[in-house]
């Protein structure tokens, strides 16, 4: 998306998508921030109310979204996860946008380091991805 689209040309875009937000990029495909459900409501509220001077949803791009780097830890991604309310996370390289990361990402690529270990009757699950068997608790 960029700063000087229409409103209801990037909610059809959500809603065609199925998406809850997208990240904002200039012209140059730099990364400004992040326009989402909640922006798209701010500004029909804003409308509604006011009257806003515009349909561009530039005013109303969170420039403050939280966003990862390709080296950010997957553990790391699901504690920003865990502690806001994203859905999705940009990925920043070098000012741009070279993906996005979801909390459904973030639940595949666990499910896939981990790999069960059978608990010795202790009723205990433990994951072999987190820590070492031998430090598991034994009752």
């Amino acid at each position: 998306m960029t700063p000087d689209q229409d409103l209801f040309e990037v909610i059809g875009l959500l809603v065609k998508n199925k998406i809850s937000g997208a990240p904002v990029v200039d012209r140059n495909g730099r990364y400004l921030g992040v326009f989402s459900e909640k922006s798209s409501i701010s500004l029909l509220m804003d409308a509604a109310e006011r009257g806003t001077p515009t349909n561009r949803i530039e005013s109303f791009v969170d420039t403050n979204a939280a966003t990862v780097t390709p080296d950010t830890g997957l553990w790391s991604i699901a504690q920003i996860f865990m502690t806001s309310h994203y859905r999705r996370l940009p990925v920043i390289e070098s000012g741009r946008v070279i993906g996005l990361i979801s909390r459904r990402d973030v639940l595949k690529a666990a499910h896939a380091l981990m790999e069960p270990i059978e608990p010795l009757d202790s009723g205990v699950l433990y994951l072999s991805s987190v820590g070492d068997r031998s430090r598991a608790p034994v009752v």
